[in-house]
């Protein structure tokens, strides 16, 4: 017998903790995205965790900025960033207030409001595909820079917000190296800091970084 989710928000004190105890813990959980034309609710199932000044791979490696700023607190607010001049992806804000570290979203399978999510991604082949990916997951939900600074923790006054869902067994989480992150290549021990359900169809293919070759 499957349990019915639990649809308690979580609260700020669960996003208050280290990015990687945050990171597995939200595998399983809901993510809710309301919207004009209805909500569109996915259940987490692949993340990354980005622990700020103390990760090279991470947007607040070198400090502050306009573009990370949310990154640094409170914890429990969204961070959205622009990338490759077309895509967003979205991150959730943990740790104390004033450390910047977040968890990369990067795949979710769309379990109510499929309709919307399709109408936004007329490329995927199936519904497994919808949020598959950080970039498809932003875009199936709609997210984009208005979200970014946006509290999660507010369920019912806020465009986006997450809720307890069902935590995954520690047995059924994996972890390894990142997507596409430089030093997380070969066995990803630097930083095997990425999270997902195992044999989930909806969790994205590992890629390791490839540099980029500078034109001559």
């Amino acid at each position: 017998m499957i349990a019915t989710p639990d649809r308690t928000p979580l609260p700020r004190n669960f996003f208050d903790r280290p990015v990687l105890e945050v990171a597995p813990d939200l595998l399983g959980r809901l993510l809710v995205r309301t919207t004009p034309d209805g909500p569109i609710t996915l259940r987490l199932t692949e993340v990354e965790a980005y622990d700020g000044p103390n990760d090279p791979g991470s947007h607040a490696y070198r400090g502050r900025t306009p573009r990370n700023d949310v990154m640094f607190g409170p914890p429990g607010h969204v961070y959205v960033y622009f990338t490759y001049g077309m895509w967003h992806c979205m991150n959730l804000v943990c740790g104390p207030d004033g450390q910047a570290s977040a968890v990369l979203l990067r795949a979710g399978e769309i379990v109510e409001g499929a309709e919307l999510a399709r109408k936004r991604r007329l490329s995927a082949r199936n519904d497994k595909e919808l949020a598959k990916g950080p970039a498809r997951l932003a875009t199936a939900l709609g997210v984009d820079r208005a979200l970014d600074g946006t509290d999660a923790c507010a369920s019912g006054e806020t465009p986006l917000y997450v809720l307890a869902g069902t935590p995954v067994p520690s047995d059924q989480v994996r972890n390894g190296p990142r997507t596409g992150v430089a030093g997380d290549g070969g066995n990803g021990d630097a930083h095997p800091w990425r999270y997902w359900i195992a044999n989930d169809p909806t969790v994205s293919p590992y890629r390791a970084h490839v540099p980029r070759r500078r034109r001559s």
